[in-house]
């Protein structure tokens, strides 16, 4: 009896502490772990929200960098750190869902996280150096075809969103060509600028400024409708590549077993930032697409997280996909 008193009496205690625990959540300062180099996409949506949520969450919010392997490396790192809300994770779908299919991991990116919520959508767009000597998708693609030994096309890393849009593309266009793996979209992006590959698929909010400056081509958005931060740009089903569609959405999650109060307090955060005014406008200058309010819940992004596996896990593997 004196053993089962003070069994429950420790777990009384536990959980008096765990409760306490998110009741003065956040105590100190929260880091987001970002997948990819700083200047990237996913590094500008961190930085751009840590100030509000700062606001919000009334403690620091610090944008950590931590890159390679696709990103599996940072999202690996969030995985193990302690269920407390003071290590969060912002990836995407490259991150969030194609890893899970190029890498044996050993983590289930699904499971082994509590989602907090859906921020941002973006649709890629297809571009290359100015010297390509195609000037539109139809002419872009016989080009690739009969200069398959002599292309380069760049990733944000193997096994990444880049990198699985560049694969999704040529398979389509029944292409091979050779990768050439960045540490991160920007790199990659600064490579494309510099002439030392020939093509590149990347997010509409990295390429936007670069193309309206004339310094590299755009080809096509990967969605059914322009963008609209890039009304200029037609879509694949009007360049002549219907039905290629991807979309690099982001989201937010903590390690399993955060506290469901942990969890909505920073999804309180996120959706305050979210329809804050300023943040809205940057985001839409970038070409991401904030969710409805009604998409912005836990529950919503991890029924968005199941679909996408679900939808690209079976494609990537019968095709045999597997980092390199």
């Amino acid at each position: 009896m004196k053993a089962l008193l003070a069994t429950c009496a420790l777990a009384v205690t536990f959980g008096a502490s765990l409760t306490g625990t998110a009741q003065s959540y956040p105590s100190r300062p929260i880091t987001i772990v970002v997948p990819f180099s700083a200047g990237g996409p996913t590094d500008t949506l961190a930085r751009i929200m840590s100030e509000p949520m700062r606001k919000s969450l009334g403690q620091i919010v610090v944008v950590d960098n931590t890159t390679g392997a696709g990103g599996t490396i940072a999202t690996g790192r969030v995985v193990r750190a302690a269920p407390d809300g003071y290590m969060v994770s912002i990836g995407h779908w490259g991150t969030h869902v194609v890893n899970g299919a190029y890498y044996s991991l050993p983590f289930n990116l699904l499971t082994d996280f509590e989602p907090v919520a859906m921020i941002a959508s973006n649709p890629q767009v297809i571009v290359s150096k100015l010297a390509v000597p195609a000037k539109n998708l139809k002419e872009l693609i016989p080009w690739i075809n009969a200069n398959q030994d002599k292309i380069l096309i760049g990733t944000g890393g193997v096994g990444g969103a880049s990198h699985m849009a560049g694969i999704y593309f040529l398979n389509r266009i029944g292409a091979k060509l050779q990768f050439v793996p960045y540490r991160g979209g920007a790199p990659a992006l600064q490579a494309l600028l510099a002439g030392e590959i020939d093509l590149y698929v990347t997010q509409v909010s990295s390429a936007v400024a670069h193309t309206r400056a004339a310094k590299i081509r755009a080809y096509a958005v990967t969605a059914p409708t322009r963008q609209e931060a890039a009304p200029e740009i037609p879509t694949v089903d009007e360049a002549g590549l219907p039905g290629l569609h991807t979309a690099v959405w982001h989201g937010i999650w903590v390690p399993k077993a955060t506290p469901r109060d942990i969890v909505m307090k920073l999804n309180a955060a996120i959706v305050e930032t979210l329809a804050d005014a300023a943040v809205r406008q940057r985001f839409a200058d970038l070409g991401q697409e904030i969710p409805v309010r009604e998409q912005q819940t836990p529950e919503a992004l991890f029924a968005h997280h199941k679909a996408e596996i679900d939808k690209w896990w079976p494609m990537i593997k019968a095709a045999g996909l597997k980092a390199e």
